[in-house]
């Protein structure tokens, strides 16, 4: 199979070595490279996967749509509720296949919290708690991921996952209260000149779901210092509790434990792509729709777009 990778950063370090441990032939080429662009969508493909800064998502779309092709895009799906509607509905109107890039729902120990989720392992779930802070925020150079109209800043970039996660485990959110905050303002661009950010960069969040789970995030990107993601999930019966690539522990409530490793050795990020681009591999394969995709896209940036407008 063959896949169009629409963008040189995360496209080409992390997509593309999943897709060729598949087995699938790629070709990279740039969003603002319009002659390689309208060069390789010329050619014959089965999917095109779009991992651009989000202000370009929505032409995109609409240019792997115009050659018919299968296309997969990154989160945040655009910049904003309007955006993702609109490549709803261009999507809609099309024969192609659609994918959102959630990968996070293929992580292996979220995979396993899943199953016992669904299992009843902790009986009925009645609140998750995620934290995670990053310090990596104060190096990168200011760009698009610090300008808000572009659809940067860390609600779109991280708490995109985690709110995605909420749909996939426990149903539609009705509520969410959130507070995002700039930690770190300034910072050089690319020529070194200091620049104010006006997308935020920590977010804190609390959810509430359909099925009256509770949920909190609380996470940055320009923390001081590094802070590893740590997942608890509480439950009637027990407990779930992650160190994001470390392990997951099973509590009962009669004080049984059972503790299941991530594999040694294995990269996180590689694991849940493959295991993901599996699943649509299949998919284009038999002609069957499946999810994350574009609608999960959409009920993700109607989210986010509330959790913004706290900013």
């Amino acid at each position: 199979m063959r896949v169009i990778i629409i963008g040189t950063g995360f496209g080409q370090y992390a997509m593309a070595p999943a897709f060729q441990a598949l087995g699938w032939e790629v070709d990279i080429v740039s969003p603002r490279d319009q002659a390689g662009l309208n060069t390789a969508l010329a050619t014959t493909c089965d999917l095109v996967s779009i991992h651009a800064p989000p202000f370009m998502h929505k032409d995109l779309v609409a240019k792997a749509l115009e050659h018919n092709c299968n296309v997969l895009c990154d989160k945040p799906f655009g910049c904003n509720t309007a955006d993702a509607e609109s490549m709803v509905a261009m999507v809609n109107q099309s024969s192609a296949l659609h994918f959102l890039n959630f990968e996070f729902r293929y992580d292996p120990l979220w995979q396993q919290l899943k199953k016992l989720l669904d299992d009843g392992a902790i009986g009925e779930p009645l609140h998750l708690s995620s934290s995670m802070h990053l310090s990596r925020g104060r190096q990168v150079p200011h760009g698009w991921l610090f300008e808000r109209q572009l659809g940067g800043g860390w609600i779109g970039a991280y708490a995109s996952h985690f709110v995605d996660q909420l749909h996939w485990l426990f149903g539609y959110i009705d509520d969410v209260y959130s507070q995002p905050r700039i930690d770190f303002p300034l910072r050089k661009d690319r020529d070194g000149n200091p620049t104010q950010a006006s997308a935020e960069d920590a977010i804190s969040a609390l959810f509430t779901l359909s099925n009256g789970t509770t949920a909190l995030l609380d996470s940055s990107f320009a923390a001081a210092v590094d802070q590893p993601g740590q997942v608890l999930l509480m439950g009637s019966e027990g407990s779930i509790a992650i160190r994001q690539g470390e392990s997951l522990n099973l509590t009962k409530a009669d004080g049984s434990q059972h503790n299941t490793p991530f594999p040694a050795g294995v990269n996180t990020l590689q694991a849940s792509l493959q295991a993901w681009l599996q699943e649509v591999e299949k998919s284009i394969k038999a002609k069957r729709q499946i999810a994350p995709n574009f609608e999960d896209g959409l009920r993700c940036a109607r989210v986010l777009e509330t959790m913004r407008a706290a900013l």
